[in-house]
């Protein structure tokens, strides 16, 4: 590769990295133009670092606050190289700030007949998403407020002064609106997760 081609190459492999919490895929630094003899060389050179299988790291791209999920991510990368799983459940409440609690374990949707076992310290949760059920994120997908709300309902694991709680922040704060709540509430599901979404909405002032 001439040298004006590898710097194109690696600003490729930078701008992705950037978008990505300092992270590649083998994939990608090869459609950059970094073959596995140039990605071998580098990570020989200190230049870029293995994170992983096919999964490789930028030193000079700064790691994301939220580097684990990142990763976690990454990890859930399908055949087309495209990351499966969204952050979601506990772990999206907190990162919408919607709860001071901190998730003793990372939640993350995957599409059913998702084959992976959970890395120690993950829980997944098959489930279909909807394009506006979720949101960008530095680098990853969240559920968005409402689906993240509408999920713990499901569940139930939160009681019903958290869920509240949670509920009233979102809409104090504008990440969502009452009538997408009300209209959640008519949505077909679990009674008990309707149930519970009407317990958490507060009442018209």
């Amino acid at each position: 590769m001439a040298y004006r081609d590898a710097q194109a190459a690696y600003r490729r492999l930078l701008a992705m990295a950037q978008r990505q919490g300092s992270y590649i895929t083998a994939r990608q630094a090869r459609k950059a133009g970094f073959g596995y003899s140039h990605l071998a060389y580098h990570v020989g050179a200190g230049n870029i670092e293995r994170a992983g299988h096919g999964l490789y790291r930028l030193p000079e791209v700064p790691r994301s606050l939220h580097d684990q999920l990142v990763r976690l991510v990454l990890w859930s990368r399908g055949r087309d190289d495209r990351p499966q799983a969204v952050v979601s459940h506990d772990t999206a409440l907190a990162l919408h700030e919607l709860s001071d609690a901190l998730p003793t374990r990372v939640h993350l949707s995957v599409p059913p007949g998702f084959r992976k076992r959970a890395p120690r310290g993950c829980m997944l949760h098959p489930a279909r998403l909807a394009d506006d059920d979720t949101e960008p994120w530095e680098g990853l997908r969240v559920t968005a407020p409402l689906r993240t709300l509408v999920d713990l309902a499901d569940e139930g694991r939160f009681g019903r002064e958290q869920l509240g709680r949670a509920v009233e922040d979102a809409l104090a704060r504008g990440l969502l609106r009452r009538g997408q709540l009300e209209a959640a509430l008519r949505e077909p599901g679990a009674p008990s997760t309707r149930a519970r979404l009407g317990e958490a909405l507060p009442a018209r002032r």
